[in-house]
């Protein structure tokens, strides 16, 4: 007889495996049902059924939450984790205020949940190996992440030198420039905002260019890493990986 934990809790059973898929199934459920339910000319019907559908998940989901601290070793510690509060916000506006404040989105969050059965399963080298390429590189995202963010105000303070006394609603200040600097950094460029003068053109050439550059960073550093602690691996296959530290935290 499967005690209560063991289903809940024990994601190393087969119990415990079917319950976690349950859940994950019914999420994936209710965030298609969000998706239906976002179509502006649903017929009123439908929208009742997904409403009275969504009343059913909740319920569901509840019940879930409450199971999970009642069967939780630390019970602050899951209210306080990262899933717990996620799980809880995806529930308790949308109780209190009957709908008001709709925090149903949450749940695609918690398709994380998905991580905590990949590790047990054949995915667990693979994410072990990310796990210890993120924890290799995390200075240089440090670094990367500070140099990003001096890069952006640069931006934002170029572009309003040249532009602010041509458009002054679009490029008012610094902080309004930012919006551009961030668009114009990731080589998105919506449109809403772009120079008009011949510095402000060449300015913004010069960033787009630099852009291309910062985007690529991160990707090749985590490539980089990956690639050495896979050849790494194939030699030290029996020695603990630090990643699996990260990856239990995370999964907790």
């Amino acid at each position: 007889m499967v005690s209560l934990t063991e289903l809940v809790q024990r994601h190393d059973t087969k119990a415990g495996r079917v319950f976690e898929w349950s859940i994950i199934i019914l999420i994936v459920l209710s965030v298609l049902l969000l998706i239906v339910d976002s179509i502006p000319d649903l017929p009123q019907g439908i929208r009742l059924y997904l409403r009275s559908t969504e009343y059913i998940f909740l319920g569901i989901f509840a019940l879930e939450y409450i199971l999970r601290v009642l069967t939780a070793p630390r019970k602050s510690g899951y209210i306080f984790s990262f899933f717990g509060i996620v799980d809880l916000l995806a529930l308790v506006p949308f109780i209190l205020t009957m709908g008001t404040i709709d925090m149903r989105i949450l749940r695609v969050v918690r398709l994380l949940r998905i991580f905590r059965i990949m590790k047990l399963s054949s995915y667990d080298n693979a994410m072990v190996r990310f796990g210890d390429a993120l924890m290799d590189m995390k200075e240089e995202f440090v670094i990367f992440l500070f140099a990003s963010s001096l890069v952006l105000l640069i931006s934002a303070a170029g572009i309003w030198h040249f532009e602010h006394e041509v458009q002054p609603e679009g490029f008012s200040s610094i902080i309004s420039c930012l919006w551009w600097a961030i668009i114009t950094l990731a080589t998105v460029g919506y449109g809403d905002l772009y120079p008009i003068t011949p510095g402000g053109k060449i300015f913004t050439s010069i960033i787009v260019m630099s852009g291309m550059g910062v985007l690529a960073v991160p990707a090749g550093l985590v490539t980089s890493a990956l690639y050495k602690i896979t050849k790494k691996s194939k030699h030290k296959k029996r020695i603990p990986h630090k990643g699996r530290t990260l990856l239990k935290e995370v999964a907790r």
